[in-house]
């Protein structure tokens, strides 16, 4: 079997996990057992960090056809309609967009009738009811002054039933404290919605948004005790990986499948047009470890003393908590196989250990730049740590960033969602802490996980080199 050929179905294969609203191809659903309960109707709330697959949740939910792959694992999905209440795509006829909101809370309305506007617009265009919808300040207005005609429409008759989707509620404001009122709002709304049959919502919200205030009214248990949270173990990194392989396109896709099943010795399952791995593939086992043997070899180096890409390449991906992301993964395989081609086009394997070390500091890269994103306050923080070694001592990182920011941890400035704790030092380290930038050792010194040290420029004994 051509080594250079994999290669190229390595990089045909799709490997990107940014859908951006779009709905993902169908070859690419793979549901780790741990997030099944997220997707059932009862479950209100999915908390996840980022690249972790909340808004490939929610486009999976809102397509059909992914809808019905899903049902194989949730029966209950059978049949629901969907509605996507917010998202990263605009709608504005669906909900209201960041200037709508901002607009409708400077005029003093409330978050929670505003997601509740939202909500009726869905119900009374599904029962064929006419409310006024020209503009979200109509729809308010009405729902304030009619608040009877609105409870009849939620309690007409259905033949149908519905789940309504929230997704990406950070854009929602710029400024913490308004957002958790909005997203405090949703969940009062949500709240509201259970006592109406046939009809659910998901919120799937940040870890960081979830450990704030917004379950702070009463009642808020109910939907906390159901509450979800998006992980990925190693075998549902690696399961991913290979779902996504075997349904590369053409030759590409038959080429990876033989692979598959001669390395692993069981045979695939084709659903329509789509294949998918057996359970041996899903998890921890010597199958799922001969099958990326056989991509990247057994050791990181000549010999086992420099580790086993099966699981180096999954930890050196891994957050401050131990968490790795499946677009990280992806991603750093991608690029080891496009370096591979590029650097190593002898070697006896699809993916060199040189190159696993390249794809992390792709991943670093593209982490950072999501960072940048959703903290735009964390890259002008971490930026001046640049050419320190870690682990170091805490008081090292304060001397830092106190010779940038004379005036103290205030003059860090961000145009949205500015650090949370920046009275003091410690409480901006406090806030990298708790979105697993840093970590702490037990003596005290402060680390950082490769995904982000290399990316930002830090360097390590021994470890993934960090780009200049």
């Amino acid at each position: 079997m051509s080594v250079a050929r994999l290669r190229d179905a390595i990089l045909a294969a799709p490997l990107e996990t940014s859908s951006y609203g779009e709905h993902p191809p169908l070859g690419t659903l793979f549901i780790p057992l741990s997030h099944v309960k997220a997707l059932r109707l009862d479950v209100n709330v999915v908390i996840g960090g980022r690249g972790v697959g909340k808004t490939f949740w929610t486009s999976a939910l809102f397509s059909p056809d992914l809808r019905s792959m899903v049902g194989s694992a949730l029966p209950e999905l059978d049949g629901v309609e969907t509605r996507i209440g917010f998202g990263n795509r605009e709608s504005i006829n669906e909900f209201p967009n960041a200037d709508s909101f901002s607009l409708l809370l400077d005029q003093h309305y409330e978050p929670y009738d505003i997601w509740r506007a939202v909500i009726l617009r869905w119900v009374a265009a599904r029962n064929g009811s006419t409310i006024p919808n020209t503009t979200w300040l109509a729809t308010l207005d009405w729902l304030k002054q009619e608040p009877e005609q609105a409870a009849q429409i939620m309690q007409l008759p259905r033949q149908w039933r519905g789940l309504i989707i929230f997704d990406a509620l950070d854009r929602t404001s710029t400024d913490w404290n308004r957002m958790d009122d909005i997203v405090r709002g949703l969940l009062r709304a949500i709240l509201w919605l259970k006592a109406h049959p046939g009809l659910y919502a998901k919120a799937f919200l940040r870890e960081d948004q979830a450990e704030r205030t917004v379950f702070n009214f009463p009642d808020a248990s109910k939907l906390l005790a159901t509450k979800a949270e998006l992980s990925w173990a190693r075998h549902d990194l690696h399961g991913l990986l290979w779902q996504r392989l075997v349904n590369a396109p053409g030759v590409h896709g038959a080429l990876l499948r033989d692979l598959c099943e001669q390395t692993s010795g069981v045979e695939l399952v084709k659903q329509g047009d789509i294949w998918l791995i057996p359970s041996e593939l899903k998890r921890e086992s010597e199958a799922q470890r001969r099958t990326f043997e056989a991509l990247a070899g057994p050791w990181m180096g000549k010999d086992r003393r420099r580790g086993v890409p099966y699981t180096w390449a999954v930890s050196h991906l891994a957050d401050a908590r131990g968490q790795t992301s499946p677009r990280s993964f992806l991603a750093a395989i991608q690029q080891a196989a496009e370096d591979s081609r590029d650097r190593y086009p002898d070697y006896d394997r699809p993916i060199h250990y040189e190159s696993i070390k390249r794809g992390i500091q792709k991943a670093s890269e593209i982490r950072v730049s999501e960072v940048e994103e959703d903290y735009p306050w964390v890259p002008t923080v971490l930026s001046t740590l640049h050419g320190m070694n870690v682990p170091c001592e805490k008081s090292a990182v304060f001397d830092r960033w106190q010779e940038h920011f004379p005036n103290g941890p205030q003059s860090v400035s961000s145009t949205r969602l500015p650090a949370q704790h920046a009275e003091r030092w410690e409480g901006i380290y406090s806030d990298l802490q708790r979105i697993g930038m840093v970590d702490t050792k037990k003596d005290g010194r402060v680390d950082m996980p490769d995904l982000y040290r290399v990316g930002f420029g830090l360097g390590r004994m021994g470890g993934v080199k960090s780009r200049s």
